[in-house]
């Protein structure tokens, strides 16, 4: 009995130390400031970088050594993972926890880059068949995002169009991250959700009405597909097209702002 209780007592310690171990290395780790090829990388493919405030580039860059630190990268279809693959994506990934203190998505293992667009046939993350397809990216629940480079590419390029894959994949890496695709992430309390659910739940029916009509919006027509995908889109016109989310959305754009702490209305030129 008493080598049972000194047994458990062992295994307690241990995982104490493991965690402020782990601790330490994701403190040393956001300490650590990037290395000058991250500079290069990010003046190329993603100049949005450098319109952040000082303290937020800090922020990202903490945020990114942590990601990169544990996430693995594998390459698909031939596909060689380089570090200019590896920051250009954890950027884009990171900059979506920017200006909030918070786990570097804790559930995320691996990223499945292909070169190009690729085709699909699994099931949909979202309960239904998709279907095969060409996909430009993927966010599963098990802790896995799929994205197509040159898609990644494009997204960063053109900073304005409201399209980036990138940030809409890791958009629903937020979604899912209380294990459920619906929408809505983990917000700071329970009022929170009251004024999330109203808000998003009116611009989503809108959307859904203007897409039925043929009828154009900032936000793109495939948020219409379901609550999950809506926040995805909203996500991706909050950081590309601000100032035209806050004057046709403005509660959205509101919403969005309390969830993110950021706003990208200082970083258009």
């Amino acid at each position: 009995m008493w080598m049972v209780f000194g047994l458990i007592g062992i295994g307690s310690i241990v995982a104490v130390l493991s965690f402020f171990r782990k601790r330490q290395r994701v403190k040393a780790l956001r300490a650590t400031p990037p290395p000058e090829s991250w500079q290069n990388i990010l003046n190329q493919r993603f100049a949005i970088v450098q319109r952040l405030a000082t303290e937020q580039k800090k922020q990202i860059f903490g945020y990114m050594q942590v990601f990169l630190d544990r996430v693995t990268f594998e390459g698909c279809g031939g596909l060689d993972v380089t570090e200019e693959i590896r920051v250009t994506i954890a950027a884009q990934a990171c900059l979506l926890l920017v200006g909030r203190e918070q786990k570097v998505y804790p559930k995320l293992k691996t990223i499945l880059v292909y070169p190009h667009t690729y085709t699909s046939g699994a099931k949909g993350m979202f309960g239904g068949d998709n279907g095969e397809g060409s996909r430009l990216g993927e966010s599963w629940v098990c802790g896995v995002v799929v994205l197509s480079w040159n898609s990644v590419v494009g997204g960063a390029r053109n900073l304005e169009d409201g399209h980036n894959v990138t940030l809409h994949e890791f958009a629903h890496q937020l979604d899912q991250a209380d294990g459920a695709s619906d929408g809505a992430p983990v917000l700071r309390d329970r009022s929170a959700y009251v004024s999330w659910a109203r808000v998003l739940s009116a611009d989503y029916e809108t959307l859904r009405k203007k897409t039925k009509r043929g009828k154009c919006d900032v936000m793109d027509r495939y948020g219409a597909t379901n609550p999950a995908e809506f926040f995805a889109v909203a996500t991706e016109t909050f950081f590309e097209k601000p100032r035209q989310l806050e004057t046709k959305h403005p509660e959205l754009f509101a919403e969005l702002q309390a969830y993110y702490h950021v706003n990208p209305l200082a970083w258009v030129e």
